[in-house]
């Protein structure tokens, strides 16, 4: 969420750079939110870091997603702890720019010796990292962050109003710390890594609910509406289940080297997709699609797409692919590099039929979010971009999948 200069309503409210760091965190939060919260500082809700962290988490956090990013903000901003975005015990840390800042930093203060990096197990430096937090968690007897620093707030420090009041110091439990200690919330996280207990979750929602079977279902207040129509002569009124029929065709990338790093992730979709939909047809391609996808893994088998075209347009597509691979191969009529291949027309032409054919589309692309711009294959996934909506394999991604399939 960019940043936009502060209306008058609340460019002198307190905590302001909080409320934007909160963004830089990813939280949703709005202007009106942040009014809101000040207005509880001016009722004299807060008495320590502890009532701040709770009338904070109260207007700012309305999904449990957001809660751990919330509590890793809050832990910056007043402790200056820089907590990562994942459990402990998860191996997505050794990617974290939190993670090499503190190995960097204690090869330099001699806590590692630079050769004794390379001879320490994985799961050794995971566990002194995950011990540096912990101290670092313990050794805070309150915030470093004053509410107000002058002006007239009754809040402020050194401010003008009298009988003021500060927030400094340690909370009556020190709960804040406890609550963001435990990390409770990580696992819901947006940009936590999918894993089997939170993908099937996220699919759950994705459902296209239509009428089907005998009408075989009373509907009670119908009938008794047309019932007190018809001066008390009973007209029972029928309607058929409602029933999940969504129909999903899944269009999976396995086929080159740019693929392998994200063979687990994309097997483990593959599974909870099948698990989740009962009308789902898997089909396969390399790098890009043309006029034939494969039925089976190994690429043997051709399916025409012509045949995936003529599927109802309510039909979900959901491609799952890194869009990394050389610009002829997506953009060039004869651009398919498979041994034996003729189709003239540029896989352009395809995604492009793809996406007027269907109404609800998502690209899948294993490659965080983030480093779209700059990945190898930069190019290539803007330009599928142009023709999908893409999203990221993280929870939240899936999440906003979701959703763009459900409009």
């Amino acid at each position: 969420m960019p940043r936009v200069a502060p209306s008058e309503d609340y460019q002198n409210a307190l905590f302001l750079d909080f409320f934007y760091l909160l963004r830089d965190y990813n939280l949703p939060v709005t202007p009106r939110e942040f009014l809101e919260f000040n207005e509880g500082l001016e009722k004299g809700l807060v008495k320590d870091l502890d009532d701040l962290f709770v009338l904070a988490r109260l207007n700012f956090v309305r999904r449990a997603e957001h809660q751990d990013a919330f509590e890793r903000a809050f832990a910056f901003y007043f402790f200056g702890i820089d907590l990562p975005p994942v459990a402990e015990g998860d191996f997505e840390l050794f990617r974290t720019k939190q993670f090499r800042k503190w190995l960097e930093q204690a090869i330099k203060r001699g806590e590692i010796p630079k050769h004794a990096v390379y001879n320490m197990s994985p799961e050794e430096l995971m566990a002194k990292f995950w011990d540096t937090m912990r101290e670092q968690l313990e050794a805070h007897h309150g915030g470093s962050k004053w509410i107000g620093t002058g002006g007239n707030s009754p809040f402020g420090h050194s401010g003008h109003s009298s009988g003021g009041m500060r927030v400094y110091g340690e909370g009556k439990n020190r709960s804040a710390l406890k609550v963001i200690g435990d990390r409770r919330y990580v696992d819901y996280s947006d940009t936590n890594m999918l894993r089997g207990e939170n993908l099937r979750q996220a699919l759950e929602s994705l459902r296209h609910m239509t009428d089907a079977g005998p009408y075989s279902r009373l509907n009670l207040e119908e009938t008794i509406r047309k019932t007190a129509r018809n001066a008390g002569e009973i007209d029972l009124v029928f309607e058929r289940d409602l029933r999940d029929r969504i129909s999903i065709v899944l269009l999976i990338d396995n086929g080159g080297s740019s693929m392998q790093p994200f063979v687990d992730i994309t097997r483990l979709l593959f599974q909870k997709m099948h698990g989740r939909f009962e009308d789902l047809e898997t089909y396969y391609f390399h790098n890009t699609i043309y006029e034939a996808v494969y039925v089976d893994p190994r690429r043997i088998r051709k399916y025409p797409m012509e045949q995936i075209l003529l599927r109802k347009p309510e039909t979900r597509i959901i491609i799952v692919g890194d869009a990394s691979m050389a610009p002829e191969e997506l953009e060039w009529p004869h651009g398919q590099i498979a041994w034996g291949s003729s189709d003239p027309h540029a896989s352009t032409w395809w995604l492009n039929r793809i996406r007027e054919r269907f109404k609800h589309t998502c690209w899948l692309n294993p490659i965080p979010k983030d480093a779209w711009d700059h990945a190898y294959g930069n190019f290539t996934i803007s330009r599928v971009r142009d023709y999908f909506h893409m999203e990221d394999m993280t929870l939240g991604g899936i999440r906003n999948m979701v959703e763009h399939l459900s409009e």
